[in-house]
């Protein structure tokens, strides 16, 4: 039986593992979503979506699907899933490895304020801004609900769930973006203040610039740290490396 890798995906960066590993004679790959999005893109490999039923949970579909090697490419900010993927791991001795693309670095000009959570972003907002571009996804504007002073432009690829801010307008977008792009959105919609999480990668990036070109506080909510004992790499190719896999 060929060497069975299965990929918590639902990242640029699980996209291109799964294309390498497909590439690769003898390598079954299964990518899991979660199911959050309504129209993922193509994938190479097999593809499941929706939960396994917490930790045990995928340790059993580990061991009855005869898995070789478990990779956490999930979003930086899964946290749950990540320590999921952790337990299931130990339980079941499937050697396991996390992909996390690497966090964004301010730079000279920057005006960022780090904080622990969106509950610390919402909390720090009125002192720095009335009119806030979110960027933190529709799973967050719960946290901000209570901001009844503050007009939001909240930017997420699926329409957010409520509760929000009830002065929010819904901006519904998929990077990659640009950085002239940017600059058109943060002028037209006279946003003073920008909120994202530290997610990492190009494909978003262009706000921070276009922030920093404006001179404009950006609120930047920090990762949540890896379980105890976990280490991350960076890109697919240290991923490879841990998986014993040469180029084709």
């Amino acid at each position: 039986m060929p060497p069975h890798v299965l990929i918590l995906g639902g990242t640029t960066e699980a996209r291109r593992l799964a294309a390498e590993l497909a590439a690769r004679p003898g390598v079954r790959v299964t990518t899991s979503l979660a199911g959050r999005v309504s129209r993922p893109g193509a994938l190479d490999g097999d593809v499941r979506t929706g939960g396994f039923g917490g930790a045990d949970g995928l340790a059993a579909w580990l061991r009855e699907r005869h898995v070789d090697a478990l990779v956490d490419a999930t979003h930086p900010f899964a946290e749950s899933i990540t320590a999921n993927a952790a337990r299931a791991a130990a339980a079941t001795g499937v050697p396991a490895v996390v992909l996390r693309r690497p966090g964004w670095r301010p730079g000279p000009g920057d005006r960022w304020h780090p904080v622990a959570s969106l509950a610390a972003a919402a909390e720090l907002l009125p002192r720095l801004g009335r009119r806030v571009l979110l960027t933190t996804g529709r799973l967050g504007l719960a946290a901000f609900a209570h901001l009844t002073g503050l007009h939001f432009v909240a930017r997420s690829v699926e329409p957010p769930e409520p509760p929000m801010p009830p002065d929010t307008h819904v901006l519904l977008a998929r990077g990659p973006f640009t950085v002239a792009g940017e600059t058109e959105l943060l002028r037209g919609h006279r946003i003073d203040v920008l909120v994202t999480k530290d997610s990492g990668g190009r494909a978003t990036a262009a706000k921070l610039t276009a922030a920093r070109d404006l001179g404009l506080p950006v609120v930047v909510v920090r990762r949540p740290p890896l379980p105890a004992g976990v280490t991350a790499v960076p890109d697919v190719a240290g991923v490879l490396e841990r998986l014993g896999l040469t180029p084709p």
